[in-house]
């Protein structure tokens, strides 16, 4: 939006009544029901520029990158299709059918949240490959940003009125391992908690498989780095852990939560955990539930495994666990809370 604005566009972002001649639909890849919304999406301005209500539909993100020969053969009303990665190209494409003057005030970014807050990324991809997980298989590898620039960001951000970072990423806790070869989060965060103006740092997405324990350390210290964390853990069966290939044991896991609570007093966790996983027994059920009343997680989402194309558990496990069965597992393991 940065890029188009730069380029004499005038964008409005996700209107309940949109009112411009182009519609841009940004998709997601990533499991059934978020591709069932994409495309859901994508049908219904299609139809409006079928209608005379929009002049031109245009498709990026996830869900393109992953489908893109099959959704063009399948939806040829939209005008154009684009990847997650090649948005700069659809600028081109709309700066060829405009006569728009371009503008000299090119900024970071265009802003979509309320003025007080951000969303900050810090890297791209992921190298952790879990089985069940498309993730990889759309974003590729991971890919942090350098330091510099990301603090940069955070300048500009500030200058913009934004006091809370909310920092994100596929996997945040591997940030630094490609450009600096060690986990620099930590450094990373203590450095933006230093930006004048910072009043408040989120951490989301962190990867429980070799936790980087000075990040702890930070969050204490700092006072405007959340006492919270968000930490997908997914199952706790050791048996689970390892046919989902996390990389990490049930001790491990409860050694984590627990030395969470005991480095960070206060501190607030939010986990997704998963059930129906192909192979997933009674046994392994219970043990999870087991799980969620010691941990006392302070938030908790949870869904049913939906089998992704592409992915290991796609190739090597047969998708066993009926449906009534993983729908009846998440309906209990959700009143748990």
């Amino acid at each position: 939006m940065g890029l188009m604005e730069a380029n004499g566009f005038r964008c409005t972002h996700d209107s309940d009544n949109p009112q411009g001649e182009i519609v841009v639909i940004n998709t997601c890849g990533f499991i059934a029901d978020a591709k069932e919304e994409s495309i859901n999406t994508i049908l219904e301005f299609c139809e409006a520029k079928k209608e005379g209500r929009v002049e031109r539909v245009y498709v990026m993100g996830c869900l393109s990158e992953r489908y893109l020969a099959d959704l063009e053969a399948e939806i040829p009303e939209v005008d154009g299709w684009y990847g997650k990665f090649n948005y700069q190209k659809l600028v081109e494409e709309l700066k060829a059918h405009s006569s728009a003057p371009q503008r000299k005030d090119v900024a970071f970014r265009r802003l979509t949240t309320p003025r007080h807050y951000a969303y900050l990324k810090i890297s791209e991809g992921c190298d952790r490959h879990c089985a069940y997980c498309a993730i990889p298989l759309i974003t590729g590898k991971h890919q942090s940003r350098p330091m510099e620039e990301i603090l940069d960001e955070v300048r500009w951000l500030v200058s913009q009125g934004v006091k809370e970072l909310q920092v994100i990423a596929q996997e945040l806790t591997y940030y630094g391992v490609d450009l600096y070869g060690e986990q620099r989060i930590a450094e990373l965060v203590e450095r933006m908690a230093e930006i004048e103006g910072v009043e408040w740092i989120r951490l989301h997405y962190a990867y429980p498989a070799h936790f980087p324990w000075d990040l702890l350390r930070v969050m204490r210290e700092k006072k405007n780095v959340c006492k919270y964390l968000d930490i997908a853990l997914q199952h706790i069966s050791d048996h689970m852990l390892t046919r989902m290939q996390r990389h990490v044991t049930k001790e491990q896991t409860l050694e984590l939560i627990e030395r969470m609570r005991r480095e960070v007093p206060g501190i607030h966790v939010r986990t997704t955990l998963m059930v129906g996983f192909p192979g997933e027994t009674d046994e392994d059920f219970q043990e999870l539930l087991d799980f969620t009343r010691w941990a006392r997680f302070e938030r908790m989402g949870a869904f049913a495994y939906s089998e992704e194309d592409g992915t290991y558990s796609a190739e090597h496990y047969q998708d066993d666990v009926p449906e009534d069965v993983k729908q009846r597992r998440l309906d209990k393991l959700r009143l748990r809370r």
